[in-house]
């Protein structure tokens, strides 16, 4: 019998960018290890079975991206639906060329893809980052004239930022776009699930855990006509996207869900911004201290602040120590506390930063309280790190 046990994350969670997993995710993950294990190629009834369970699991989640089944792929994870993604876009181009144009705020494995297809190249000009306005929003003029330049094979932009949260004017990218004739990839792997899905897009990429689905999947939609294609043999997996066969309970999983956060997007969204505007104020009342991002055009779970003469390391400690789970440094590269590269590029204080992503509240029942503490003690926590700098 499988065990459906869930058990909520601990009180004080406030660094849940890849949110913890759903009750109904961590049900459905259960179950479907039982049901979901054969190969869906198979002509057995084993496989029919399975067949019939990524299917199904994977029309709920086209419809709720509105869009097309046989335009949703399975990846091994949000990143890898932005390789991917990248790549077949870039192949599919080959002929025209192989710049890529995007924000200088985008997710690292946008960039850093783009910047070594550059250096490869030995040609500088194979990849455009454009800039961005003090809120982290990205400038249509420059953004303009990037796309026009001759050779470019494909745009990148996130739907919302991970870091600061601001929005992007993802219809007006593109309109720019489409008069150039350029397809769109959209990163809305810090969105689905916490914000309105994205229309306005030739190919996007998600991450499951990003609705609290489970870690581990991802997916790449490429709509009907968009010349995209991979560098490699023909697959039977995938409607052709793919060499790797998806886990059947993560998509499941996946699929369960989204049903879950996707009915409860309205009220959910509301309180997760009536919370992170406490915080936002708490922050900002802080002498010193600065708070980035768009106050207003943004998603509702996400907020960054900047304390000068603080280290963000040592005020992630400080925090934790006082039972507050909290990231600093870049979203995507967290793991080395690099300087945020989203906050140099809006010209606003890099050092000394923390960042906050509200876990769902299906997962976090106790987040008002935990956020209320945290607000508390916000301010003695910097005063106590700058404390310790002085000090040295």
């Amino acid at each position: 019998m499988a065990n459906t046990s869930f058990r909520a994350p601990s009180a004080g969670l406030l660094d849940a960018a890849a949110t913890p997993l759903a009750s109904s995710a961590a049900v459905a993950l259960a179950s479907a290890w039982e049901l979901g294990w054969a190969d869906p190629r198979r002509l057995h009834r084993h496989g029919r079975q399975a067949r019939r369970l990524l299917d199904d699991a994977r029309a709920q989640l086209a419809e709720g991206l509105g869009v097309r089944p046989d335009e949703v792929t399975f990846t091994p994870g949000g990143i890898a639906a932005l390789r991917w993604a990248q790549e077949g876009l870039r192949y599919a181009a080959r002929r025209r060329g192989q710049r890529l144009v995007a924000s200088a705020v985008e997710h690292s494995a946008i960039l850093t893809s783009g910047r070594h297809v550059a250096a490869m190249a030995n040609d500088p000009l194979l990849h455009a980052e454009v800039g961005v306005d003090r809120l982290g929003r990205v400038e249509l003029g420059a953004w303009e004239g990037a796309v026009a330049y001759q050779g470019t094979a494909f745009a990148a932009l996130q739907s919302a930022n991970g870091e600061v949260g601001t929005r992007q004017p993802l219809q007006a990218a593109r309109e720019i776009c489409q008069r150039h004739g350029i397809p769109l990839l959209v990163d809305a792997t810090a969105s689905l699930g916490r914000d309105p899905v994205p229309r306005d897009f030739d190919v996007l990429a998600g991450d499951a855990r990003s609705w609290g689905g489970p870690p581990g999947l991802g997916i790449l939609v490429v709509r009907t006509g968009v010349r995209w294609r991979r560098d490699a043999p023909p697959s039977e997996l995938e409607h052709g996207r793919s060499d790797i066969e998806p886990v059947i309970p993560l998509a499941l999983a996946a699929a369960a869900a989204w049903g879950d956060t996707s009915g409860s997007l309205p009220v959910e969204s509301a309180d997760a911004r009536r919370l992170v505007d406490r915080i936002r104020a708490a922050a900002a009342a802080v002498p010193e201290t600065e708070v980035a991002g768009d106050p207003d055009d943004r998603l509702p779970h996400i907020v960054t602040f900047s304390a000068l003469l603080a280290d963000g390391e040592a005020l992630v400690t400080e925090l934790d120590r006082r039972g507050y789970a909290v990231a600093s440094g870049s979203a995507c590269t967290s793991s080395t506390l690099e300087p945020s590269h989203v906050l140099a590029a809006m010209g606003v204080l890099t050092h000394g930063n923390v960042r906050i992503t509200l876990p769902l509240a299906g997962v976090a029942p106790a987040r008002e309280a935990t956020v209320d503490g945290f607000c508390a003690v916000l301010p003695e926590a910097i005063a106590a790190v700058r404390s310790q700098l002085e000090s040295r």
